[in-house]
Protein backbone atom coordinates (compact mmCIF):
# COMPACT_ATOMS: atom_id res chain seq x y z
CA UNK A 1 0.00 0.00 0.00
CA UNK A 2 1.62 3.22 -1.18
CA UNK A 3 -0.02 5.31 1.56
CA UNK A 4 1.16 2.86 4.22
CA UNK A 5 4.68 3.12 2.87
CA UNK A 6 4.46 6.92 3.02
CA UNK A 7 3.26 6.82 6.64
CA UNK A 8 5.81 4.27 7.84
CA UNK A 9 8.80 6.65 8.41
CA UNK A 10 6.51 9.32 9.89
CA UNK A 11 4.99 6.82 12.31
CA UNK A 12 8.43 5.54 13.29
CA UNK A 13 9.81 9.03 13.90
CA UNK A 14 6.76 9.95 15.99
CA UNK A 15 7.33 6.84 18.09
CA UNK A 16 10.94 7.93 18.72
CA UNK A 17 9.79 11.40 19.78
CA UNK A 18 7.29 9.95 22.23
CA UNK A 19 9.78 7.39 23.51
CA UNK A 20 12.04 10.24 24.62
CA UNK A 21 9.17 11.89 26.50
CA UNK A 22 7.79 8.66 27.97
CA UNK A 23 10.80 6.34 28.34
CA UNK A 24 8.84 3.82 30.42
CA UNK A 25 7.87 1.21 27.82
CA UNK A 26 4.62 0.56 29.70
CA UNK A 27 3.44 4.16 29.16
CA UNK A 28 3.03 4.26 25.38
CA UNK A 29 3.56 1.49 22.83
CA UNK A 30 3.69 2.05 19.06
CA UNK A 31 3.03 -1.07 17.00
CA UNK A 32 2.68 -2.00 13.33
CA UNK A 33 0.57 -4.84 11.91
CA UNK A 34 0.96 -6.22 8.39
CA UNK A 35 -2.66 -7.07 7.63
CA UNK A 36 -1.70 -9.25 4.66
CA UNK A 37 0.24 -11.52 6.99
CA UNK A 38 -2.15 -11.15 9.94
CA UNK A 39 -5.59 -11.09 8.34
CA UNK A 40 -7.10 -12.51 11.55
CA UNK A 41 -6.13 -9.34 13.42
CA UNK A 42 -7.48 -7.14 10.64
CA UNK A 43 -10.77 -9.04 10.70
CA UNK A 44 -11.05 -8.91 14.50
CA UNK A 45 -10.73 -5.13 14.55
CA UNK A 46 -12.63 -4.51 11.28
CA UNK A 47 -9.65 -3.02 9.45
CA UNK A 48 -10.58 -2.57 5.80
CA UNK A 49 -8.69 0.55 4.74
CA UNK A 50 -4.99 1.31 4.88
CA UNK A 51 -3.27 2.74 6.73
CA UNK A 52 -5.51 2.77 9.83
CA UNK A 53 -4.33 4.12 13.19
CA UNK A 54 -6.19 2.66 16.18
CA UNK A 55 -5.78 3.56 19.85
CA UNK A 56 -5.94 0.90 22.58
CA UNK A 57 -6.24 1.50 26.32
CA UNK A 58 -5.95 -1.30 28.85
CA UNK A 59 -6.35 -3.80 26.02
CA UNK A 60 -9.55 -2.17 24.75
CA UNK A 61 -9.80 -0.64 21.29
CA UNK A 62 -11.16 2.90 21.38
CA UNK A 63 -14.01 3.51 18.96
CA UNK A 64 -12.45 6.77 17.72
CA UNK A 65 -9.48 6.08 15.53
CA UNK A 66 -6.82 8.68 14.73
CA UNK A 67 -7.85 10.78 11.75
CA UNK A 68 -5.54 13.75 12.20
CA UNK A 69 -2.70 14.89 9.99
CA UNK A 70 -0.15 12.29 8.99
CA UNK A 71 2.81 14.20 10.40
CA UNK A 72 5.28 13.59 13.21
CA UNK A 73 4.12 16.69 15.09
CA UNK A 74 0.41 15.91 14.79
CA UNK A 75 0.78 12.28 15.88
CA UNK A 76 3.03 13.22 18.80
CA UNK A 77 0.59 15.96 19.89
CA UNK A 78 -2.25 13.44 19.73
CA UNK A 79 -0.39 11.09 22.07
CA UNK A 80 0.41 13.93 24.49
CA UNK A 81 -3.28 14.86 24.53
CA UNK A 82 -4.21 11.23 25.19
CA UNK A 83 -1.76 11.14 28.08
CA UNK A 84 -3.26 14.23 29.72
CA UNK A 85 -5.40 13.77 32.81
CA UNK A 86 -9.02 13.07 31.76
CA UNK A 87 -10.33 14.01 35.22
CA UNK A 88 -10.78 17.61 36.35
CA UNK A 89 -10.15 18.19 40.05
CA UNK A 90 -12.88 20.07 41.89
CA UNK A 91 -11.51 22.54 44.42
CA UNK A 92 -14.85 23.47 45.96
CA UNK A 93 -18.20 21.66 45.92
CA UNK A 94 -19.79 24.91 44.77
CA UNK A 95 -18.25 24.17 41.36
CA UNK A 96 -20.63 21.22 41.03
CA UNK A 97 -23.66 23.52 41.10
CA UNK A 98 -22.33 25.50 38.13
CA UNK A 99 -21.57 22.55 35.82
CA UNK A 100 -22.54 22.69 32.18
CA UNK A 101 -25.79 20.70 32.32
CA UNK A 102 -25.90 20.28 28.58
CA UNK A 103 -23.09 17.74 29.04
CA UNK A 104 -23.03 14.32 30.69
CA UNK A 105 -21.08 14.63 33.94
CA UNK A 106 -19.58 11.83 36.03
CA UNK A 107 -18.37 12.94 39.48
CA UNK A 108 -16.29 10.86 41.88
CA UNK A 109 -15.95 11.67 45.59
CA UNK A 110 -12.85 10.07 47.10
CA UNK A 111 -10.97 10.15 50.37
CA UNK A 112 -7.62 10.00 48.53
CA UNK A 113 -6.20 9.54 45.06
CA UNK A 114 -3.77 6.85 46.17
CA UNK A 115 -6.49 4.23 46.37
CA UNK A 116 -7.87 1.36 44.29
CA UNK A 117 -11.21 3.18 44.06
CA UNK A 118 -9.68 6.25 42.43
CA UNK A 119 -7.42 4.21 40.13
CA UNK A 120 -10.41 2.27 38.79
CA UNK A 121 -12.29 5.54 38.25
CA UNK A 122 -9.27 6.90 36.39
CA UNK A 123 -9.14 3.87 34.09
CA UNK A 124 -12.79 4.35 33.17
CA UNK A 125 -12.28 8.08 32.57
CA UNK A 126 -9.35 7.37 30.26
CA UNK A 127 -11.61 5.29 28.02
CA UNK A 128 -14.82 7.34 28.09
CA UNK A 129 -13.57 10.92 28.41
CA UNK A 130 -14.76 11.74 24.87
CA UNK A 131 -18.33 10.88 25.86
CA UNK A 132 -18.56 12.33 29.37
CA UNK A 133 -17.00 15.03 31.54
CA UNK A 134 -15.18 13.42 34.47
CA UNK A 135 -14.61 15.31 37.71
CA UNK A 136 -13.31 14.34 41.13
CA UNK A 137 -13.48 15.85 44.59
CA UNK A 138 -10.80 14.42 46.86
CA UNK A 139 -10.06 14.72 50.57
CA UNK A 140 -11.68 17.14 53.00
CA UNK A 141 -13.76 19.01 50.42
CA UNK A 142 -15.59 15.79 49.49
CA UNK A 143 -16.30 14.68 53.06
CA UNK A 144 -19.93 15.82 52.99
CA UNK A 145 -20.57 13.55 50.00
CA UNK A 146 -18.77 10.54 51.50
CA UNK A 147 -20.98 9.81 54.47
CA UNK A 148 -21.14 6.15 53.33
CA UNK A 149 -17.66 6.06 51.78
CA UNK A 150 -16.26 6.90 48.34
CA UNK A 151 -18.94 7.18 45.69
CA UNK A 152 -19.59 8.09 42.07
CA UNK A 153 -22.64 9.89 40.68
CA UNK A 154 -23.91 10.72 37.21
CA UNK A 155 -25.48 14.09 36.43
CA UNK A 156 -27.43 13.71 33.17
CA UNK A 157 -28.12 16.60 30.78
CA UNK A 158 -30.91 18.94 31.87
CA UNK A 159 -31.14 21.34 34.77
CA UNK A 160 -33.82 19.32 36.57
CA UNK A 161 -32.64 15.83 35.71
CA UNK A 162 -32.08 13.77 38.89
CA UNK A 163 -28.65 12.44 39.79
CA UNK A 164 -27.96 8.71 39.54
CA UNK A 165 -25.68 6.96 42.03
CA UNK A 166 -23.39 4.03 41.21
CA UNK A 167 -24.19 1.26 43.69
CA UNK A 168 -21.64 -1.38 42.73
CA UNK A 169 -18.06 -2.05 43.80
CA UNK A 170 -15.72 0.83 43.04
CA UNK A 171 -12.82 -1.58 42.49
CA UNK A 172 -14.66 -3.76 39.98
CA UNK A 173 -13.60 -2.25 36.66
CA UNK A 174 -16.03 -4.24 34.51
CA UNK A 175 -19.03 -3.19 36.60
CA UNK A 176 -18.25 0.50 36.87
CA UNK A 177 -17.19 0.68 33.22
CA UNK A 178 -20.47 -0.90 32.07
CA UNK A 179 -22.47 1.47 34.30
CA UNK A 180 -20.56 4.54 33.13
CA UNK A 181 -20.70 3.58 29.46
CA UNK A 182 -24.47 3.15 29.76
CA UNK A 183 -24.73 6.70 31.13
CA UNK A 184 -22.20 8.34 28.80
CA UNK A 185 -23.23 6.74 25.52
CA UNK A 186 -26.97 7.26 24.93
CA UNK A 187 -29.04 4.42 23.48
CA UNK A 188 -30.13 6.69 20.61
CA UNK A 189 -27.26 8.81 19.28
CA UNK A 190 -27.31 11.67 16.81
CA UNK A 191 -25.51 11.06 13.53
CA UNK A 192 -23.71 14.07 12.09
CA UNK A 193 -21.24 14.72 9.29
CA UNK A 194 -18.52 14.73 11.95
CA UNK A 195 -19.23 11.30 13.46
CA UNK A 196 -20.85 9.51 10.51
CA UNK A 197 -17.69 7.73 9.39
CA UNK A 198 -16.91 6.74 12.96
CA UNK A 199 -20.39 5.26 13.49
CA UNK A 200 -20.16 3.40 10.19
CA UNK A 201 -16.89 1.81 11.24
CA UNK A 202 -18.61 0.20 14.22
CA UNK A 203 -19.88 -2.23 11.59
CA UNK A 204 -23.55 -2.27 12.65
CA UNK A 205 -26.52 -1.32 10.46
CA UNK A 206 -28.37 1.90 11.29
CA UNK A 207 -31.94 2.35 12.51
CA UNK A 208 -32.43 6.07 11.91
CA UNK A 209 -35.12 8.55 12.81
CA UNK A 210 -35.02 11.49 10.39
CA UNK A 211 -36.70 14.44 12.10
CA UNK A 212 -36.67 18.22 11.98
CA UNK A 213 -34.24 19.72 14.46
CA UNK A 214 -36.97 21.34 16.57
CA UNK A 215 -39.24 18.26 16.47
CA UNK A 216 -38.30 16.91 19.88
CA UNK A 217 -41.64 15.15 20.34
CA UNK A 218 -40.93 12.64 17.56
CA UNK A 219 -37.44 12.08 18.93
CA UNK A 220 -38.78 11.39 22.41
CA UNK A 221 -41.32 8.89 21.05
CA UNK A 222 -38.59 7.15 19.06
CA UNK A 223 -36.30 6.99 22.10
CA UNK A 224 -39.09 5.55 24.23
CA UNK A 225 -39.98 2.85 21.72
CA UNK A 226 -36.37 1.90 21.11
CA UNK A 227 -35.90 1.50 24.87
CA UNK A 228 -39.20 -0.41 25.18
CA UNK A 229 -38.98 -2.69 22.14
CA UNK A 230 -35.34 -2.92 21.12
CA UNK A 231 -33.12 -2.91 24.18
CA UNK A 232 -32.35 -6.60 23.50
CA UNK A 233 -31.11 -5.64 20.01
CA UNK A 234 -28.43 -3.28 21.34
CA UNK A 235 -25.17 -4.52 19.89
CA UNK A 236 -26.79 -5.75 16.66
CA UNK A 237 -27.90 -2.37 15.28
CA UNK A 238 -27.12 1.29 15.97
CA UNK A 239 -30.04 3.49 17.01
CA UNK A 240 -29.61 6.98 15.57
CA UNK A 241 -31.43 10.21 14.83
CA UNK A 242 -30.60 12.69 12.08
CA UNK A 243 -31.51 16.25 11.16
CA UNK A 244 -33.75 16.12 8.05
CA UNK A 245 -32.40 19.41 6.74
CA UNK A 246 -28.78 18.36 7.00
CA UNK A 247 -29.35 14.86 5.65
CA UNK A 248 -31.52 15.60 2.63
CA UNK A 249 -29.34 13.36 0.48
CA UNK A 250 -30.06 10.10 2.37
CA UNK A 251 -33.76 11.05 2.33
CA UNK A 252 -33.64 11.36 -1.44
CA UNK A 253 -32.37 7.79 -1.59
CA UNK A 254 -35.69 6.66 -0.11
CA UNK A 255 -37.70 9.18 -2.16
CA UNK A 256 -38.43 11.41 0.81
CA UNK A 257 -37.89 15.10 1.57
CA UNK A 258 -37.82 17.07 4.84
CA UNK A 259 -41.54 17.72 4.31
CA UNK A 260 -42.13 13.98 4.88
CA UNK A 261 -40.35 13.91 8.24
CA UNK A 262 -40.44 12.26 10.70
CA UNK A 263 -39.30 9.17 8.79
CA UNK A 264 -37.78 5.97 10.16
CA UNK A 265 -35.45 3.90 8.00
CA UNK A 266 -32.85 1.16 8.25
CA UNK A 267 -29.56 1.49 6.38
CA UNK A 268 -27.94 -1.94 6.09
CA UNK A 269 -25.01 -0.51 4.07
CA UNK A 270 -26.43 -2.39 1.08
CA UNK A 271 -29.88 -0.82 0.86
CA UNK A 272 -32.16 1.52 2.78
CA UNK A 273 -35.53 0.24 4.01
CA UNK A 274 -38.35 2.52 5.11
CA UNK A 275 -40.57 1.88 8.13
CA UNK A 276 -44.08 1.98 6.63
CA UNK A 277 -45.70 4.63 8.80
CA UNK A 278 -44.30 6.70 11.68
CA UNK A 279 -47.75 6.69 13.33
CA UNK A 280 -47.36 2.90 13.77
CA UNK A 281 -44.28 3.43 15.94
CA UNK A 282 -46.10 2.80 19.21
CA UNK A 283 -47.92 -0.35 18.04
CA UNK A 284 -46.66 -3.20 20.23
CA UNK A 285 -43.79 -5.02 18.56
CA UNK A 286 -44.04 -3.15 15.25
CA UNK A 287 -40.63 -1.49 15.41
CA UNK A 288 -38.99 -4.64 16.76
CA UNK A 289 -40.41 -6.72 13.92
CA UNK A 290 -38.99 -4.21 11.44
CA UNK A 291 -35.51 -4.81 12.90
CA UNK A 292 -36.01 -8.59 13.11
CA UNK A 293 -37.03 -8.59 9.43
CA UNK A 294 -33.68 -6.98 8.66
CA UNK A 295 -31.76 -9.65 10.55
CA UNK A 296 -33.74 -12.50 8.96
CA UNK A 297 -33.16 -11.13 5.47
CA UNK A 298 -36.85 -10.55 4.89
CA UNK A 299 -36.47 -6.82 4.14
CA UNK A 300 -33.80 -7.51 1.53
CA UNK A 301 -35.75 -10.42 0.04
CA UNK A 302 -39.03 -8.52 -0.23
CA UNK A 303 -37.35 -5.50 -1.80
CA UNK A 304 -36.16 -7.72 -4.65
CA UNK A 305 -39.00 -10.21 -4.96
CA UNK A 306 -42.08 -8.60 -3.42
CA UNK A 307 -43.94 -9.72 -0.27
CA UNK A 308 -43.31 -13.22 0.99
CA UNK A 309 -46.11 -15.60 -0.11
CA UNK A 310 -47.01 -16.19 3.54
CA UNK A 311 -47.71 -12.44 3.90
CA UNK A 312 -50.10 -12.25 0.95
CA UNK A 313 -53.82 -12.75 1.44
CA UNK A 314 -55.43 -15.63 -0.53
CA UNK A 315 -56.17 -14.56 -4.09
CA UNK A 316 -53.94 -11.46 -3.85
CA UNK A 317 -51.21 -11.37 -6.53
CA UNK A 318 -47.60 -11.27 -5.37
CA UNK A 319 -46.06 -7.90 -6.15
CA UNK A 320 -43.30 -7.91 -8.73
CA UNK A 321 -40.78 -5.20 -8.02
CA UNK A 322 -39.15 -4.21 -11.25
CA UNK A 323 -37.22 -1.35 -9.74
CA UNK A 324 -34.16 -1.85 -7.57
CA UNK A 325 -34.32 -1.10 -3.83
CA UNK A 326 -32.86 2.20 -2.67
CA UNK A 327 -29.13 1.89 -2.23
CA UNK A 328 -27.45 2.65 1.07
CA UNK A 329 -26.56 6.28 1.51
CA UNK A 330 -24.29 5.99 4.53
CA UNK A 331 -22.20 3.27 2.90
CA UNK A 332 -20.32 6.17 1.37
CA UNK A 333 -18.99 6.82 4.83
CA UNK A 334 -17.96 3.21 5.23
CA UNK A 335 -14.34 2.19 4.69
CA UNK A 336 -13.81 2.20 0.94
CA UNK A 337 -12.20 4.16 -1.80
CA UNK A 338 -15.33 6.35 -1.82
CA UNK A 339 -15.42 6.97 1.94
CA UNK A 340 -15.29 10.78 1.72
CA UNK A 341 -18.06 11.24 -0.89
CA UNK A 342 -20.91 12.02 1.49
CA UNK A 343 -18.73 14.28 3.61
CA UNK A 344 -18.01 16.39 0.55
CA UNK A 345 -21.73 16.65 -0.18
CA UNK A 346 -22.06 18.54 3.11
CA UNK A 347 -20.94 21.70 1.32
CA UNK A 348 -23.60 21.30 -1.35
CA UNK A 349 -26.59 21.04 1.02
Amino acid sequence: CRFSQMLHPIFEEASNVIKEEYPDKNQVVFARVDCDQHSDIAQRYRISKYPTLKLFRNGMMMKREYRGQRSVTAIADYIRQQKSNPIRDVQDLEEISSLDRSRRNIIGYFEEKDSDNYRTFERVANILHDDCVFLSAVGAISKAERFSGDNVIYKPPGENAPDMVYLGSLTNFDLIYAWTQDKCVPLVREITFENGEELTEEGLPFLILFHMKDDLESLEKFQQEVARQLISEKGTINFLHADCDKFRHPLLHIQKTPADCPVIAIDSFRHMYVFPDFSDLSLPGKLKQFVLDLHSGKLHREFHHGPDPTDVAPGQPIQDLASSPPESSFQKLAPSEHRYTLLREKDEL
